[in-house]
């Protein structure tokens, strides 16, 4: 392949491609060092990293086929998708498999997927249009925040009763698109205070009719298939109340692990009870400034999750805290390049698209390693394009594409516009 070729497949900005260039050849490493549990399962020694590897190839042709579409479009395709999305989103509640008592996955043609990964991406889209097409000379319009917490309410309602993490980041980047769109502080303000009465009143709630018991039996003492019946026989039980917090006991026993700081004796600790929390630490407690090096993890063996949600604790154990700073590098150099990239746009919709789906991944990142380290609950959310997984790693690999295609085909401010934005913002300064 010549240069020429090369040039042409190498899109968009350059500094985006090397941080997802790097992000896959740490994922493909360390997913390959922390899958050794699913090897010895299965019989197979190359099975997972080969399955993880043809999952970012597939993921790296999508993501070649949205750079090379031109941003604009995105708008055509955004009703679709959010059509799409809903429909999926709704039907998975039903008919969606069941995993660790969470409706989350719908098979089609013999492919499993999570429809909250595509309902985030259209989600995103959908408000970026609404905010573009809303703008005025003093900010957005007041009666965009009505169309926005409409629309971002039939998207993330279905994903709040199965994912309640996954909600809450979606409903974040929601909020920060808001802020960089220009909607009203004032109305930003409001909506948050109804959040946090709404927030309060559902931890009342799941604290008061949780059974973290009941949550530590389903883990330690039920299969899968004993499981998904009784979720289902409380589902056809049960109200829409008891369907939308049917995951409380779950949700109890989280947050009462979180804020028990109570000392317990190493002879006291049960490791089956707290398995993934006690070997994180482990893994974090025994690296060093390098850590052991790739492949020489050993909690790798003892983390049920150690290839998607703690796999941040065993890039620190093997590659220390040097490789652990650099893996967070990474995102945040991502989310600045992003903003750079999206400030020379002289449309705001591929603004507010970059800049959204950049919030939506380096929010995820870093709220996966504060669960690796302790710093937040554990729940269910991988590291993006770094942890194994089938449709995450494909629509990120999609998102990363749709940063690169804004970078590469959105029209740019000419110097002139960008002199009068200046004059503007010094005359204001002025005034003020």
């Amino acid at each position: 392949m010549n240069v020429k070729s090369l040039q042409n497949v190498f899109k968009g900005d350059k500094v985006v491609w090397m941080i997802f260039f790097f992000l896959c050849m740490i994922s493909i490493i360390e997913v390959y060092s922390a899958s050794s549990s699913l090897s010895y399962k299965g019989g197979n020694f190359w099975g997972p990293i080969i399955y993880h590897t043809v999952m970012l190839a597939i993921g790296w042709v999508a993501m070649v086929f949205v750079l090379n579409v031109e941003c604009r479009y995105f708008k055509l395709a955004t009703p679709i998708f959010l059509i799409v999305s809903v429909f999926l989103l709704y039907i998975v509640m039903g008919i969606g498999s069941v995993t660790n008592g969470a409706s989350r996955w719908i098979s089609i043609f013999g492919i499993q997927f999570q429809p909250s990964e595509l309902g985030k991406g259209a989600l995103i889209m959908t408000i970026a249009q609404l905010l573009s097409a809303m703008q005025t000379d003093y900010g957005a319009d007041r009666k965009a925040i009505k169309y926005i917490l409409f629309v971002s309410g039939v998207v993330i309602l279905p994903i709040f009763s199965e994912n309640l993490s996954t909600a809450a980041l979606l409903f974040l980047t929601v909020i920060f698109m808001m802020v960089i769109g220009r909607v009203s502080m004032k109305q930003i303000g409001k909506l948050m205070g109804v959040i946090f009465l709404f927030v309060a009143l559902g931890l009342a709630f799941v604290m008061f009719a949780g059974n973290s018991d009941n949550a530590e039996v389903d883990n330690r003492k039920q299969n899968l298939t004993e499981q998904t019946a009784k979720r289902q026989e409380q589902k056809k039980e049960t109200g829409i109340i008891a369907k939308v917090f049917h995951r409380a006991d779950t949700w109890k026993a989280r947050i009462n692990k979180f804020f028990n700081h109570k000392y317990v004796a190493p002879k006291d600790f049960d490791l089956d009870k707290d398995a993934q929390v006690a070997h994180a630490n482990i893994a974090i407690a025994s690296s060093n400034i390098v850590g052991k090096g790739p492949g020489n993890s050993n909690e790798r063996d003892f983390l049920s999750q150690a290839f998607s949600d703690f796999i941040y604790a065993i890039i620190i154990e093997e590659m220390g805290i040097l490789g652990a700073f650099v893996v967070l590098a990474l995102y945040v150099i991502l989310f600045i390049r992003v903003g750079i990239i999206a400030r020379r746009c002289e449309n705001s919709f591929p603004t507010f698209l970059a800049m959204g789906l950049a919030f939506l991944l380096v929010s995820q990142a870093m709220f996966n390693m504060a669960v690796a380290v302790g710093l937040a609950p554990v729940t269910g959310q991988p590291l993006p394009l770094i942890s194994k997984g089938g449709t995450s790693s494909i629509i990120n690999c999609v998102y990363i594409g749709a940063i690169l295609s804004i970078s590469r085909s959105a029209k740019r401010r000419t110097n002139s516009k960008k002199e009068e934005n200046h004059q503007g913002l010094t005359v204001t300064v002025a005034n003020a």
